[in-house]
């Protein structure tokens, strides 16, 4: 009996030194990029030696792929998380619209996935396509949507990877030129915060108005985190900043 609890101590030991070094990695890559981090580096951050690092990984590449896992299943989940909030009834438009703009809002707050994207498309080509190749299931979603879309809007269909594309775009702007952010709206706040709600409401009503949504119906907050549902993480115990 005692050596099965020792067995499952040391099982959920190992697991949280493998989320830790992913974890530390993680911020790393964002920080540093991917180039600029040896395992050394993440093994003096982590407080963890470096063959411990390699018994776990075996190298730097294997680590960047149990993150992007990690993130592939926390979008994923994120993903159905609004869905399951969008109500049945909702017509078409107003449903994809709804579902983007809450993406964006949880992009905005949650940035790690957005700045691990650009990395992987500065460093090597396996990095990106082994990211874009793990997004298959999430891409058949987004696509189901923006079917029911354009079977009810056939005059004016939408291009969902212009979608997608604009999401990319407002995401990583707030998450890689915050300063430029800032300044835009210097004379009118001094808080992140409030540039963050600000730069989302740009997005938001261009949202509004591809999709043609009445005015009724147009989502507003004081905050982009009151846009944000927060959702357990549900591989091991990796936690990032939108993590319960």
């Amino acid at each position: 009996m005692n050596q099965r609890k020792q067995g499952r101590r040391s099982a959920q030991d190992a697991l949280k030194t493998k989320a830790l070094i992913m974890q530390v990695a993680a911020d790393m890559f964002c920080e540093l990029g991917f180039e600029r981090v040896s395992l050394r580096n993440i093994s003096d951050k982590a407080g963890v030696s470096h063959s411990l690092i390699r018994h776990h990984f075996g190298s730097k590449e294997q680590i960047w792929y149990a993150i992007s896992d990690g993130l592939d299943a926390y979008i994923g989940t994120y993903m159905l998380e609004v869905i399951k909030h969008i109500p049945s009834t909702c017509k078409p438009n107003v449903a994809l619209y709804t579902f983007v703009v809450r993406m964006l809002a949880m992009l905005l707050e949650f940035k790690q996935p957005i700045q691990l994207m650009a990395d992987a498309m500065r460093q090597e080509q396996k990095l990106f396509d082994y990211l874009i190749d793990n997004s298959g299931e999430i891409e058949s979603l987004v696509e189901a949507m923006a079917d029911q879309y354009n079977n009810a809007h056939p005059e004016k269909p939408i291009n969902v990877w212009e979608i997608k594309w604009q999401l990319i775009m407002y995401s990583h702007g707030a998450a890689s030129m915050e300063p430029f952010m800032k300044e835009t709206w210097s004379e009118e706040t001094d808080s992140v915060q409030q540039c963050l709600i600000n730069h989302w409401e740009m997005f938001n009503r261009q949202m509004a108005l591809t999709f043609q949504i009445e005015e009724s119906e147009v989502i507003h907050a004081e905050k982009v985190a009151d846009l944000v549902y927060h959702v357990p993480c549900e591989w091991g115990d990796l936690k990032f900043d939108n993590c319960e």
